[in-house]
C-alpha cells in the first residue's frame, strides 16, 4: 500500500472538489462582501474578509496568498492571522462607524423604546468587544 501523505502536504486541509469548490465560491463571495463594506458604512469589511482568507486557508492556498498580498486588504488579515490584533486607526473608524451608523438608526429610525434600549446594548458590546481587542501598534513597540 502507497504511502500518499508526502503529497498532500501542500494541499488544503479538505477532501474532495466539491468541498473546494464550495469554500472557494463561498470565499469569493465574502471577499466581494467585504469589497462592499469599503464604501458602504453599514457593511463591515473586515469580518467578510477573514471568513473569505479562512474559506481560501482551507481550498486554495493559490486564492489564500492572492488574498493576503492585495494591498488594501492584506495586512489588515496578515495581522489578525498572526497576533489577533487590528490597527488603531481600524478600531477607532470601526468604532466611530458604529457610534454614526448605529446611533442615528436606534435615534431615527427605532421607535420603540425596548428596540432602541436593545440595540444600543448590543452596539455597546461591539463597542467595547472591538476596544478589547490588542492594537497592532503596541505588539509592535512590546517586540523591541
Amino acid at each position: 500500500m502507497e504511502n500518499n501523505s508526502s503529497n498532500n502536504q501542500s494541499k488544503p486541509a479538505t477532501n474532495g472538489l466539491i468541498p473546494n469548490f464550495v469554500l472557494v465560491s463561498l470565499g469569493f463571495t465574502f471577499v466581494a462582501l467585504g469589497a462592499l463594506g469599503l464604501v458602504l458604512p453599514v457593511m463591515p469589511t473586515t469580518p467578510f474578509l477573514l471568513v473569505a482568507a479562512a474559506c481560501f486557508a482551507n481550498s486554495s492556498p493559490r486564492f489564500h496568498n492572492w488574498l493576503l498580498n492585495i494591498r488594501v486588504f492584506g495586512p489588515l488579515i496578515r495581522n489578525w492571522q498572526e497576533t489577533r490584533s487590528i490597527p488603531k486607526k481600524a478600531k477607532l473608524l470601526a468604532i466611530i462607524t458604529i457610534v454614526l451608523v448605529g446611533g442615528s438608526s436606534v435615534i431615527f429610525f427605532v421607535e420603540a423604546i425596548f428596540l432602541k434600549l436593545l440595540i444600543a446594548a448590543i452596539l455597546l458590546l461591539h463597542i467595547v468587544f472591538i476596544a478589547n481587542i490588542k492594537n497592532t501598534e503596541l505588539l509592535a513597540e512590546e517586540k523591541r
